[in-house]
């Protein structure tokens, strides 16, 4: 059924496929250290503005672009953003890879500030929460987001292609949860290709058992790792674990994560909501205080609107994107990802949505888990086995059949665009297959010990070196007075929050809190 679906989308519903990238780093001093200064002023207010908020740190900033049908186009607005902030950072620096630099104590980490709003508070109250259930210095790790959808005239075709009746949102919705079972079971390949945290600070696991070796004083890794930020060491949640969230429909998700924010779980019930002083903890006692707490490689996402969850806007109107989330900065490019990296991404994607999906099943998502675990952390390891569906077979193996399955699709965006760039795209995946050498990861560490053995001091000179990149772009007048206003605009907005809030917080966050059943 691949190539018929395929046949379906001619080439202007092939251009047509939007996409969007959120970027997460952190601010950082000279030195490599974590900053500790606020959100600088000039880049507006973190709550309300469209494309410059923070993560779970106030250090840690995340960049958004809008949504874009063509690849250049997002990428050149993500270096954009990059040069409206470097603007406002002084001496400062974006830490250009995912595990995080020097880091203080974790109490010293500051949790981000959104003002006094309702929702402001909220959102440093859940940040409060991540802190108190997996402690500051995982939150740091910092990634790429990418958001994927095909056009809202490619469904009808694919729907009448399937010979498929009844509301057409269903089946969108049926397809996109059968995007995300192919993907889960097929992401470990991503961190095979793009994985570039097979090191770390050695301040990031201080205090914590963990099994990295040392590569030289105060840099610990291993040797074969391609993403220790998707392995165990990573953003990883030994609770959640527990979750048997089922993607086999949008009414089988929607239900696994109901619960999770319904039923108090005991070891968050001891934390309490809040403190002797009265001050907040967490914003509630459950196994996920809110949606975004639910960690996965990808998520089924819809906009939302003022005040709205996220899990009400899926159930009432549906899948509208797919949020990937297990790639890696790419510390060898000023912004994190490449053209390249992301003509795979859309070839994959679309395979992932366009291949026939089986159910997953309990003893298929244990799988999963264990391939993402084993490519994460041996992923480079000469003669390693993985689990498919049953099948032990070696990454080179297995991930050749797949890309052997998705030249068709990589022909056909060429045939739309032109040129062969995604031909290229999924070429240079296969070289990486078949030569582990040639991935990210791989070359991190011959360029780390090829230095000094520093994990800190080779990202730090790679972050200056994109520093002075962007900073040797142009940047017209234009885009300059469009910042500018962007900041103005948003400040005011979040006084214009504040202001009109009514009720006290703790009305707010029960009532915010409360999900329909």
């Amino acid at each position: 059924m691949l190539l018929q679906r395929l046949r379906a989308l001619d080439p202007d519903l092939l251009r047509g496929i939007r996409r969007g990238i959120e970027k997460e780093s952190l601010r950082v001093r000279a030195d490599g250290t974590l900053a500790s200064t606020p959100h600088p002023a000039g880049l507006g207010s973190p709550l309300t503005h469209p494309h410059i908020t923070t993560d779970f740190s106030e250090s840690q900033l995340e960049l958004i672009t809008g949504v874009h049908t063509g690849v250049e186009g997002c990428l050149d607005q993500l270096a954009e953003i990059h040069q409206a902030v470097f603007r406002e950072l002084g001496d400062e620096l974006l830490w250009g890879a995912s595990m995080p630099c020097g880091l203080p104590a974790d109490d010293a980490i500051p949790i981000a500030r959104y003002g006094s709003s309702n929702i402001g508070r909220a959102k440093t109250v859940y940040r409060n929460g991540l802190a108190h259930r997996y402690g500051r210095r995982m939150q740091t790790i910092s990634g790429i987001h990418y958001n994927f959808s095909i056009p809202d005239a490619a469904w009808p075709l694919l729907q009448r292609t399937d010979a498929r009746s009844g509301p057409e949102q269903a089946y969108r919705d049926e397809a996109y949860f059968g995007l995300i079972r192919n993907f889960r079971r097929h992401s470990w390949l991503l961190l095979y290709l793009f994985g570039a945290s097979p090191a770390v600070c050695e301040s990031f696991v201080e205090g914590r058992a963990h099994r990295l070796e040392t590569l030289a004083a105060g840099t610990v890794h291993l040797p074969h790792a391609t993403s220790l930020r998707m392995g165990p060491l990573g953003y990883q949640s030994d609770a959640q674990s527990s979750l048997a969230v089922s993607y086999n429909s949008l009414a089988s998700y929607a239900s696994s994560l109901h619960e999770a924010l319904n039923v108090p779980y005991p070891r968050y019930a001891a934390i309490g909501v809040r403190d002797d002083g009265a001050d907040y903890r967490q914003l509630s006692t459950t196994l996920l205080q809110i949606e975004n707490e639910f960690y996965g490689t990808i998520r089924p996402k819809r906009r939302t609107r003022k005040g709205e969850r996220p899990l009400h806007a899926l159930r009432e109107r549906g899948v509208e994107y797919a949020e990937v989330r297990c790639l890696d900065l790419d510390p060898f490019c000023p912004v994190g990802i490449t053209a390249a990296t992301i003509r795979f991404l859309d070839v994959f994607l679309l395979h992932c949505l366009l291949a026939d999906s089986a159910p997953d099943t309990p003893g298929e998502i244990s799988a999963v888990g264990r391939n993402q675990h084993r490519v994460a952390e041996r992923g480079r390891e000469p003669g390693l086995k993985l689990d498919a569906r049953g099948a032990e077979r070696t990454p080179a193996e297995w991930g050749g059949e797949i890309l052997a399955e998705c030249e068709p699709i990589a022909a056909a965006l060429d045939s739309a665009h032109g040129g062969r760039a995604y031909r290229d795209a999924l070429g240079a995946a296969g070289g990486a297959l078949r030569d582990p050498e040639l991935t990210p990861s791989a070359r991190m560490l011959r360029e780390i010990q090829a230095g000094e053995g520093s994990y800190v001091r080779f990202v730090l000179a790679r972050s200056q070196a994109h520093r002075r990149h962007l900073q040797s772009l142009p940047f017209p007048q234009e885009a300059a007075a469009r910042y500018t206003r962007l900041a103005a605009e948003s400040l005011a907005s979040q006084r214009q929050t504040e202001v009109a809030d009514k009720v006290p917080f703790e009305v707010f966050r029960r009532q915010y809190l409360a999900l329909p059943e």
